[in-house]
């Protein structure tokens, strides 16, 4: 496994090493402090983790959160900034560590996709226009609004260096030639998928090292006010203490669980789709350990919060990684980076690490699946566009909530109101399928009804409402019969309102049964003390055998005449019965 795990150890490194210093950037923090989270953090990480793919460290995502975050509390850059950062990243390992000891992992799936599409859209404009300031070469007054930013960029352009923005251009082109054309020249050309797609990688280095020629050769930093990244300290970082005081700790909380959702999300998802092309199985729980203790790491040696990246995890599997070995290696790589080539770092522009972080969030921005949301499910389509503005209006953290809370409401205003049809027979002996989709034989004096959803105290009064109406208006119903098949759970709530509308159909001379009821529902009924003459009378174990005894109790064939001369209509969509 050596040769595989070497190789994809070094192609990840020369990837890391740009992209740690810009992100780190992106989070208000110095360069080197991107470099100190791409090493101990992947150590620890291969030590724990349950994927050989998943390539740990400084991403986009995590660093806008950061710098939206700490930046309420300190300056950017600032000794306090880079403190705060340091108790974050232990904040959220601990937190991390917690929810793997207690098996909390699922808590993450109350965030859903229509959310995180939204989510990452909005987050991915506000990155790309935080990058504006370096490919531009002016000065922007930040702000904590996404929106006041944009307005604070757009009208200093005015005052644009030429130069600056000449270098960010290239450097975007030439990051965006390797993005997407150079894999099918390559492929083209006969070289393999793998090789393809590792080379096609390589641009963030290619472009600082052209792009630091340039400025080096012209000493444009000086003749051109060319922003560099100047002086990086060389050697391995030392042992740092976060702050580990109270109102630090109260005060990073909220920020700290953001970044634990996301970041694991982010993490979990791209190992698990890389997991499934080599067919092996992710842990949930060892992955939040090892995020946790690759957080704790990064605190106690001058970093700041790592997490799964999505691009170079795919770079690191193109490449052949076999084992954890691989991210041991690429940790080693840079440390040798750290500590003897930082002088070749001094004149890398700014500008090139802006547009390496622009043309890595650019696809990020989906507006292709909001679309595709609103024509098939509109809450979806609501809360994800709802996410999308609020974090472009309110910022990151409050924008997620809003997300998550929209998400929340519109799942339970669906709860609430539960699919119930009126069903009939197909044919003899057939399935019960929607009487409003469907030529089906609707059994005379029985109203069939089917609820496609377990019962509970947000949608019991809807079932009750429901059944009341439908025979209000139909003084031939004799009995009522529920198709309980879709109902996988019930609560004390919902076996009250069972037992309400049992009662009251029967003060109006309509009886009531159930059908289909599933052995965890059938044992809710006994252990709430329904009779034996209720349970014996009154549920039938199939619908089938519920309409023949009823069909026989009042004074009809069992089975219906002539069943062949039904037809099935056409369904306006197939996945509804």
């Amino acid at each position: 496994m050596l040769a595989g795990d070497l190789v994809a150890g070094l192609v990840v490194a020369v990837m890391l090493v740009p992209q740690a210093m810009a992100y780190a950037m992106l989070a208000g923090l110095p360069p080197e402090v991107g470099l100190y989270a791409s090493i101990a953090p992947l150590v620890l990480y291969s030590l724990l983790g349950t994927s050989n793919a998943l390539a740990i460290g400084p991403v986009a995502m995590v660093s806008l959160l950061v710098f939206a975050g700490v930046g309420e509390l300190a300056s950017p850059g600032s000794p306090e900034f880079i403190s705060y950062c340091l108790t974050l990243a232990l904040l959220i390992g601990v937190l991390q560590i917690a929810m793997a000891v207690f098996r909390l992992g699922f808590l993450v799936n109350f965030i859903s996709h229509p959310v995180l599409i939204g989510f990452t859209s909005a987050a991915a404009v506000v990155i790309g226009f935080s990058q504006l300031k370096h490919l531009l070469g002016i000065s922007v007054e930040r702000s904590h609004y996404p929106f006041e930013l944009m307005a604070n960029t757009i009208t200093k352009i005015g005052s644009t260096n030429t130069t600056t923005l000449t270098i960010g251009l290239a450097s975007c082109l030439l990051l965006a030639l390797f993005a997407y054309g150079l894999k099918p020249l390559l492929m083209k050309l006969g070289l393999r998928e793998e090789s393809a797609t590792t080379l096609s990688k390589l641009g963030p280095l290619l472009a600082v090292m052209i792009a630091s020629w340039v400025v080096f050769k012209g000493q444009l930093q000086q003749t051109r006010s060319v922003s560099i990244v100047g002086n990086i300290p060389s050697g391995l970082p030392g042992f740092t203490l976060p702050d580990l005081n109270w109102s630090t700790i109260r005060s990073l909380l909220p920020l700290a669980l953001v970044i634990t959702v996301v970041g694991y999300l982010e993490s979990i998802s791209v190992a698990m789709a890389l997991a499934s092309r080599k067919r092996e199985k992710i842990n949930a729980n060892r992955e939040l350990l090892a995020l946790g203790i690759a957080d704790v790491g990064a605190a106690f040696t001058g970093g700041y919060p790592v997490t799964g990246g999505f691009s170079r995890s795919m770079v690191n599997y193109s490449a052949g990684v076999r084992s954890p070995l691989g991210a041991i290696l690429t940790a080693i790589f840079v440390a040798i980076s750290v500590m003897f080539l930082t002088p070749w770092f001094v004149s890398i522009p700014k500008a090139v690490l802006g547009a390496i972080i622009i043309v890595a969030v650019a696809p990020l921005i989906d507006f292709k699946t909001p679309v595709k949301l609103w024509r098939y499910s509109r809450p979806d389509a609501i809360a994800c566009v709802a996410t999308f503005f609020a974090v472009m209006v309110m910022g990151i953290e409050n924008g997620i909530l809003i997300g998550v809370a929209t998400t929340i409401v519109t799942l339970m205003g669906k709860i609430s109101r539960p699919h119930i049809v009126e069903v009939g027979q197909v044919g003899l002996n057939g399935s019960f399928r929607n009487s409003s989709r469907y030529d089906v034989d609707l059994t005379s004096g029985v109203l069939a009804l089917r609820i496609d959803e377990s019962l509970n105290f947000a949608n019991a009064q809807y079932l009750e409402t429901y059944v009341i109406e439908s025979i209000s208006n139909r003084p031939d119903v004799k009995q009522v019969l529920l198709i309980s098949s879709g109902i996988n759970d019930i609560d004390a709530t919902g076996l009250e309102v069972l037992e309400t509308i049992h009662q009251e159909l029967a003060e109006v001379g309509v009886e009531f049964y159930l059908s289909d009821v599933k052995g965890l529902v059938l044992d809710r009924f006994q252990l709430a003390g329904y009779g034996e003459e209720f349970l014996n009378e009154h549920i039938f174990p199939t619908a089938a055998e519920a309409i023949r005894r009823l069909r026989t109790r009042n004074g009809e064939p069992a089975q219906p005449a002539s069943p062949s001369a039904k037809k099935q209509r056409p369904c306006e969509t197939a996945h509804k019965f």
